[in-house]
């Protein structure tokens, strides 16, 4: 399995690449926010020679406006993965079911040359989804041995610990393999 990371505006520019073959970066979320550091975030994942990817944490409402705003704030670029953060946002509220799936199909709309997957929790991916819609790719959080989510269900990446950072790894057999696969 690959090692890789993903980032927000809470870690540095300068985050370490040793030994990683990805990074995701937090792009945008609702339809107001930016992180501040996209560019530099990008551009350090970028010449370290990692796949690079870009997730946007949903809110509820306005899908077509949020995966419009995504699209116009992640690097376009094909090859690079796009993913959706479905989790409870600040006000302890969350995207329902169907809008989830509304933004995925959006996004995949908007950016066909882009590999599209779905970001969220064990509890989320169990309890909330009922579709199992995860456009290209399920990217799960569940804090277990690497590889190893406890799930009945096929996944790409698996984020097991947040600390120091949030880490993950990807199910694929090589560097070159996760390349090929993000270029639909």
């Amino acid at each position: 399995m690959l090692r890789g990371i993903d980032v927000s505006s809470y870690q540095s520019s300068n985050y370490d690449t040793d030994g990683l073959s990805f990074v995701f970066v937090k792009a945008t979320e609702g339809r107001s926010y930016v992180n501040p550091k996209l560019a530099a975030q990008t551009k350090r994942a970028r010449d370290a020679g990692l796949v690079v990817g870009f997730y946007h944490f949903l809110w509820p409402g306005n899908l077509t406006a949020q995966a419009e705003y995504f699209v116009s704030h992640a690097p376009e670029r094909k090859g690079d993965i796009l993913a959706v953060d479905w989790e409870t946002n600040g006000e302890g509220t969350h995207a329902s079911n169907a809008e989830k799936d509304s933004f995925i199909k959006k996004v995949k709309a908007l950016r066909p040359d882009n590999r599209v997957v779905l970001y969220c929790n064990r509890n989320f991916w169990l309890n909330i989804d009922r579709t199992s819609y995860a456009g290209d790719g399920l990217w799960i959080a569940d804090y277990v041995s690497a590889g190893k989510p406890r799930i009945q269900a096929d996944w790409r990446f698996h984020q097991y610990t947040d600390d120091p950072v949030d880490t993950n790894v990807a199910d694929f057999a090589s560097k070159a393999a996760l390349k090929d696969w993000a270029q639909p």
